[in-house]
């Protein structure tokens, strides 16, 4: 009996290496996103940063709708999105990638405003192009 209680605490506990933000989290994220809009990808590129296990992405997408904005963005505008994504050791706890979404998807993007004016970044991480 003892045994069987170890094996189901050691599963549980190795079941919970791989632990995600809570939903809520990445609900707060999305309501507190500048921009919400639906878009049309149309160009990735996913390049090495000097650092070995970094990769750069940027992505150039036309805006289908804006659902909500603060930079006062448009239907039919072309935007950038960019981005580092870091490769994580196996059982690293933490907030999930970004994803990379391919070219001609039609997705949403929760994001917020960079520097430049047509410059974003993700604003709602793991869920910054999809919707609960």
């Amino acid at each position: 009996m003892r045994q069987f209680f170890s094996t189901f605490a050691a599963i549980f506990f190795l079941a919970s290496i791989h632990a995600e933000l809570p939903p809520s989290a990445y609900e707060r994220m999305q309501d507190e996103a500048p921009e919400f809009l639906n878009l049309d990808i149309l160009r990735v590129d996913v390049a090495p940063e000097t650092e070995p296990d970094r990769q750069n992405i940027h992505i150039t997408a036309r805006i289908v709708s804006v659902n909500r904005t603060s930079s006062n963005l448009q239907v039919g505008g072309v935007l950038n999105i960019l981005y580092t994504l870091t490769s994580r050791p196996p059982g690293f706890v933490g907030p999930g990638h970004v994803s990379i979404p391919s070219e001609g998807d039609k997705t949403v993007a929760y994001l917020k405003n960079m520097a430049k004016p047509d410059e974003f970044e993700p604003a709602a991480g793991a869920m910054t192009f999809r919707n609960f």
